[in-house]
């Protein structure tokens, strides 16, 4: 398992719902789950970003390429911030959850953080309801940290240390 980053034209075509152009584009093949309608609009985000800054597309969400093809999307939500910090991001498509993906995905993006001399937290934000994911930033060493109403919540936010 690895996560395979894309260039920005795919983010570009991936916002606009459009996979076939996406998959000209892509190192990897996508599913239709890349155009899910929840996920269009962090696609808009992402190629947003990436037309103001380039570089920033090496820090936005990859494909998660499985022994059977793709199996979901996993990065971060943009380079690190003033204070170090990287959100990461990470979705198992339904027919593959389960299997350890979301957890290779993120020891993966967890390790990558890690060499980064400009990170010095990593975060998670995940929905009360997601008990799943909570578990797994929980058991990836991450702690939950209380911070003021995000926006479009409930959220709850979990951090991880880069040592």
């Amino acid at each position: 398992m690895r996560v395979v980053p894309l260039p920005p034209a795919t983010y570009h075509a991936l916002a606009a719902g459009d996979l076939a152009a996406a998959n000209r584009v892509a190192p990897v093949e996508l599913t239709p789950y890349f155009v899910n309608p929840r996920w269009l609009p962090g696609w808009g985000r992402a190629s947003t970003r990436v037309r103001a800054d380039p570089r920033a597309a090496d820090w936005l969400a990859g494909a998660i390429a499985g022994p059977v093809g793709v199996v979901g999307r996993a990065g971060y939500h943009g380079p690190p911030d003033e204070q170090g910090v990287v959100e990461v991001t990470y979705e198992i498509e339904p027919a593959w959850r389960r299997r350890g993906y979301a957890r290779a995905a993120l020891a993966e993006l967890v390790a990558r953080a890690v060499r980064e001399p400009d990170v010095r937290v990593v975060r998670a934000v995940i929905r009360p309801h997601n008990t799943v994911s909570q578990r797994l930033v929980m058991t990836s060493g991450f702690t939950e940290v209380h911070e003021p109403p995000l926006p479009d919540g409930p959220w709850l936010v979990f951090e991880r240390v880069v040592d």
